[in-house]
């Protein structure tokens, strides 16, 4: 029996459920790097140590990157719009929580509780932005998303500071409810069923858990080798993510629709995507981590002139990427994608030739290349991974995407601490070279996508 696709939504219902994408995916982005400015006020105002107070940042991270492929995968089973309010309704109370946290133990359980909220609106935002708009004007959608994802992740120090400068720290989740509850009410008049679910089919409860535990080995070795922690610690954890690791993939390639979407990987064009996605998130991490190190140690500016003078970057991204999305329509992504990672990279070397003392002007053009270079690869690159699923395996493409961007900054970050140890005094420096060779790697492969051969899946 064919089940018959409809091709988008119409006018007033698909403006509704922009909306609503763009609120959910903006607050649950956001507070992935909003904490990181406050981190020295909250760790002394809940009486924690600096290095335990990271935990308020890695316990949301770790939280979406062990869940959102099993929750793509329900997702596909008991529909896209389902999860995502479920999402809503979770990340909205347990942002309320962590505002009214009063000690590092209830401040951390609450942001696991809330990253598993944002895990759900990640996990499914962009097999719903496949939904809403119609196959020709996928590109656009795509550009929109990509925008609110880059902005709200590159953004998180500029409106940390913003909050910070007129408020206290439990207002960076406080805002989150009113914001939350807005985004529940509209989707509940607005987001779309899916067109089709995976009917009479399980959700498969030991692949989830052997997921959670080989992404969060991985994430758990990286950090702690980039820390210098207990190499003993770090190679029982490689080995246990080798042992788990394996039985996982094995498991999988038995599937017909696995969690980790091994069938999807199997299509060259979108393992080349997920490849140069991780590249460029983790070259964003590197850079925006490093930075301000520079521009607060070495220029003494404080938190709130750094954060502006990052924001040129989020600036151009929100320029460039829409405009991606509409070029993806006439040109081959893997062109596109190949000529933003240039543009990228000369922003990535351009900053780290920055004289010893440079003007602000220096600072922000170099700001400018980055960002604009950033969204014009993203828009290409999410359609590119998106289309070339089948549609009923959306949910998959869409938490694959969410995890490439979470792997390649989770790395990009532990990197960032990896060159401050080798390098110390030049850790922003050596950072922002990597960061650009990363993005010039990423260019290589993007332009490799051209050989292959566009292919619109859209067989359920």
């Amino acid at each position: 029996m064919t089940t018959t696709v409809i091709d988008g939504l119409p006018i007033p219902q698909r403006y509704g459920a922009i909306l609503t994408i763009a609120l959910g995916i903006t607050v649950s982005v956001l507070d992935g790097a909003i904490a990181n400015v406050a981190l020295p006020t909250i760790a002394q105002d809940l009486h924690a140590s600096p290095a335990s107070s990271i935990w308020i940042v890695n316990a949301y991270q770790l939280a979406i990157t062990i869940s959102l492929l099993s929750l793509s995968s329900l997702g596909e089973i008991f529909g896209y719009r389902c999860i995502y309010m479920i999402g809503l309704v979770l990340f909205s109370f347990t942002s309320l929580a962590c505002a009214m946290s009063d000690s590092l133990m209830t401040l951390t359980v609450a942001r696991v509780l809330q990253g598993f909220g944002a895990a759900c609106i990640m996990s499914v935002n962009v097999a719903l932005v496949r939904i809403i708009y119609p196959q020709r004007f996928l590109g656009r959608g795509m550009g929109i998303n990509a925008l609110i994802v880059a902005v709200s992740s590159a953004a998180g120090p500029t409106v940390a500071a913003a909050i910070l400068s007129f408020a206290n720290w439990p207002w960076l989740f406080a805002i989150n409810l009113p914001i939350g509850l807005i985004a529940f009410c509209m989707g509940l008049k607005f987001l779309p069923g899916n067109s089709s679910k995976a009917t009479g089919r399980k959700f498969d409860f030991i692949s989830s858990i052997m997921n959670a535990l080989t992404f969060g080995l991985l994430i758990s070795a990286i950090s702690g080798y980039a820390q210098g922690l207990d190499h003993r610690l770090i190679l029982g954890e490689m080995v246990a993510l080798v042992v788990i690791g394996w039985f996982f993939i094995r498991r999988q390639l038995t599937k017909s629709s696995p969690l980790l979407p091994v069938d999807l990987l199997r299509i060259p064009i979108f393992t080349m995507s997920i490849c140069t996605s991780m590249c460029s998130f983790a070259a964003q991490m590197l850079a925006f981590v490093s930075l301000p190190f520079f521009l607060q140690n070495t220029l003494g500016l404080d938190a709130v002139s750094t954060g502006l003078l990052l924001t040129p970057w989020p600036l151009a991204t929100m320029v460039m990427a829409p405009i991606s999305g509409r070029l993806v329509e006439r040109f081959h992504p893997g062109i596109l994608g190949g000529v933003g990672l240039v543009v990228f990279s000369i922003g990535l070397y351009s900053l780290a030739l920055l004289p010893e003392h440079p003007s602000h002007l220096n600072i922000i053009w170099r700001m400018i290349v980055c960002g604009a270079g950033f969204g014009l690869f993203q828009s290409p690159n999410n359609h590119t991974i998106v289309s070339s699923a089948p549609r009923s395996r959306s949910g998959g493409a869409s938490g694959m995407l969410g995890t490439a961007r979470l792997l390649g900054q989770t790395t990009g970050a532990a990197m960032v601490a990896l060159m401050f140890n080798l390098f110390s005094a030049s850790g922003t420096h050596a950072s922002l070279i990597l960061a650009g060779t990363l993005a010039l790697a990423g260019a290589v492969v993007s332009m490799l996508r051209m050989t292959q051969k566009l292919v619109e899946q859209q067989k359920a």
